[in-house]
């Protein structure tokens, strides 16, 4: 997908075990100002991916509702309906919700093309269960072009810390 200009609003669900629903609000292009919006969504006691890095983003979260956990390098606070929480590039973090209700956030990334991260994944990704071993080569190539890193290593410790729900959402 070399012209991402080209493409249309989505919504999707990636992340971990398909957990997290990913729409399209506002797309890079749609002004001069390299922004992206992305509304997600994430059902409680979920993780949404593993501890990870974003070589050149900046994002934004402006929670709508609910509660979100985030983790940053080994910093631990929750954010309310109404707050934001900022997660800068080059950090590693991952967030989750703590419940008791679904959570659904704004995602403001700068800059925006980023935002092409969650239908390109939706295309690689399996329904469900592991990826196989094509599938990983494509989102290793995908974290390669986009600069991002994530450490899977990292799911069990965080399901465990922070007292977090294993399984997908039906």
């Amino acid at each position: 997908m070399s012209d991402r200009t080209q493409h249309g609003k989505y919504s999707v669900s990636v992340g971990l075990d398909r957990n997290l629903g990913a729409e399209l609000k506002v797309a890079p292009g749609d002004g001069d100002n390299d922004v992206a919006v992305v509304e997600h969504t994430l059902p409680p006691e979920k993780l949404a991916a593993p501890l990870h890095r974003h070589n050149n983003e900046d994002e934004i979260s402006y929670i709508l509702q609910g509660r979100m956990g985030v983790q940053e390098e080994d910093e631990v606070s929750i954010v309310e309906a109404g707050e934001a929480a900022v997660k800068e590039r080059g950090v590693w973090h991952t967030f989750w919700n703590p419940g008791p209700e679904q959570l659904r956030f704004l995602e403001i990334i700068t800059p925006g093309e980023f935002a092409w991260y969650f239908a390109e994944t939706d295309t690689i990704l399996p329904e469900s269960g592991e990826p196989d071993g094509e599938a990983v080569e494509q989102l290793a190539e995908l974290h390669a072009r986009y600069d991002f890193e994530l450490d899977p290593e990292s799911v069990p410790q965080l399901l465990e810390r922070h007292g977090l729900d294993t399984g997908r959402s039906e």
